[in-house]
Parts: C-alpha cells; structure tokens; sequence
C-alpha cells in the first residue's frame, strides 16, 4: 500500500499521494511557491492508518504551486413560465492547481 494522506483545503476534502496533482479553491500563494496544508485528517504510511479526530496532530502537507485556473463554467438560469421573467447568470470558480510533494507525520 502507497503512503497517502487526506487533507481539507476550501471546505472539501482530498486524497493526496506524493507527486499527484491536485485541484483546489484558489490560494493566496503565486506560482512556483511551495505551500503547506496543516489540515491533514488522516495520513498512511503504507502499514498503518492515523485517523485524526478532528486533525491528525503534528502532520502536514507540502507541494508546489503548478498555476492558477478557472474552472468551467456554471450557469444559474431562472424563469417563471408566462411572466415574462428570465434571468441568466455565469460563475467561474477560481481554481490552483498544486503538485503535491511530501507527507510529514509529527
């Protein structure tokens, strides 16, 4: 079994590996910047599993900030049938996309 850890970035929750590129909310950090997420919920180190309650203490994650994006687009519609009434509005997530590259356990 690979070393893995699942961490908490923008409200959601991702499972990392070493080396995997993830796609977060958008983060402070400019490109080529080196993050680090200290919210790490539960981490593996191949044999055993540490499950955090809520966090596992003393764990965190480093990577690479890769760029920023915008993620697709999403369309709001609203309509009331026979009223004449329409309303159309988009939204664009901004989005970083992050290389993730060591796991460290207290």
């Amino acid at each position: 079994m690979e070393k893995y850890a699942i961490i908490e970035s923008g409200g959601k929750q991702f499972m990392v590996r070493p080396g995997t590129v993830v796609v977060v909310e958008r983060l402070p950090q400019d490109e080529g910047q080196d993050v680090t997420f200290e919210r790490v919920l539960a981490v593996s180190d191949g044999a055993a599993v540490e499950i955090g309650e809520p966090v596992v203490e003393g764990a965190r994650v480093t990577g690479k900030v890769l760029g920023h994006v915008r993620g697709r687009k999403v369309v709001v519609f609203k309509k009331k049938r026979r009223k004449g009434y329409k309303r159309k509005k988009g939204h664009r997530q901004e989005l970083t996309r992050v290389e993730i590259g060591e796991l460290k356990v207290g």
